[in-house]
């Protein structure tokens, strides 16, 4: 069951996120992986029901299984955006989306329906994650497992999509989104009882849009939302951090990008900055693409110049992940 996703106040939403904020290679194919069934209409949340038929795009809602807790279906969700037609196995390069929101429930994945479409319509496939945040379920440990569940659930996706190339995917990630999609790219680093460790798959490719990537700098300029997802303070819980802050998890072999407004006063700039000059100085592949004029929200707003900015990065990344 395919069917296209449309949303308005994307804007608002985006705006309401920065009120809040405040301050793969993929493991391969197994053959005992399960073929991803697609959402039972009747059943998905109520967006979803809603949604009008498109010449090009498909959307098909996938709920991917949860590792704590019970899943929600209205959260525990991923909707695959798929330019419309027939494509030839594994011809389609895949973009993983991560939303922001500061990690909290006000915020959801319905306002990157725009952002989704969009890259689909420059032909590549689109997975729209959604998670529980703090309000609704989530925080620690419950949000970051249900992002790494969510990209655990691609190889399933795989099987029953064989036109997704799976084997070179962007992952990106806006505000909060930043700092769970550079985390995700890493967690093969993570001992095995930490979370989100021993990742069914790894992305090869990362790019942060406005992201937190240094947490405890975050933290010393004021940043509480951090705090809430956490639990505590870098000095309360160190080894929380250790595990997700992602200037404390860089991998050298990981290419990453880092991309800030200049008017951003919301995410500092100097926090991708600083994930940066880290991650080069430990020999990765890393880049920090400042926006002249964005602020938090603009460089995701579909209806703003800058946004194409962010198109075209994304889709570059993706193009050159799948020629290499």
């Amino acid at each position: 069951m395919r069917r296209t996703i449309t949303r308005a106040g994307v804007t608002a939403a985006l705006t309401a996120a920065a009120l809040l904020f405040g301050a793969a290679c993929s493991s391969g194919d197994h053959d005992d992986t399960p073929a991803a069934t697609p959402a039972d209409p009747g059943k998905a949340a109520e967006d979803f029901k809603k949604v009008e038929a498109s010449t090009t795009v498909d959307a098909t809602r996938y709920l991917y299984p949860t590792t704590t807790g019970t899943r929600d279906d209205d959260q525990n969700w991923a909707d695959l955006f798929l330019p419309t037609g027939d494509h030839a196995p594994e011809s389609v390069p895949l973009v993983v989306l991560i939303h922001g929101g500061a990690w909290q429930s006000e915020i959801g994945a319905d306002v990157f329906v725009t952002f989704a479409r969009r890259l689909a319509e420059r032909g590549l496939a689109v997975y729209n994650v959604e998670y529980r945040r703090v309000g609704a379920g989530g925080g620690w440990p419950t949000t970051f497992a249900d992002v790494a569940a969510a990209l655990d659930f691609i190889p399933s996706v795989k099987k029953a999509v064989p036109a997704l190339d799976t084997d070179d995917v962007v992952v990106a990630g806006h505000s909060a989104g930043g700092q769970l999609s550079m985390w995700a790219g890493t967690r093969h680093k993570l001992a095995d009882n930490e979370v989100g460790a021993k990742p069914k798959f790894r992305p090869t490719h990362v790019i942060s849009l406005a992201g937190p990537l240094d947490m405890r700098t975050a933290v010393a300029k004021g940043d509480h939302n951090i705090v809430k997802a956490l639990g505590g303070t870098p000095h309360q819980l160190p080894e929380r951090y250790q595990m997700v802050d992602p200037i404390q998890n860089i991998d050298p072999s990981m290419p990453t990008i880092a991309m800030n407004g200049d008017k951003d006063h919301i995410v500092p700039a100097v926090l991708g900055q600083n994930y940066v000059a880290a991650a080069q100085k430990a020999g990765a592949t890393s880049t920090f693409i400042m926006i002249p004029g964005g602020n938090h929200v603009s460089i995701v707003d579909a209806n703003n110049p800058q946004f194409l900015t962010v198109l075209e990065t994304i889709s570059r990344a993706s193009r050159s992940a799948n020629r290499e």
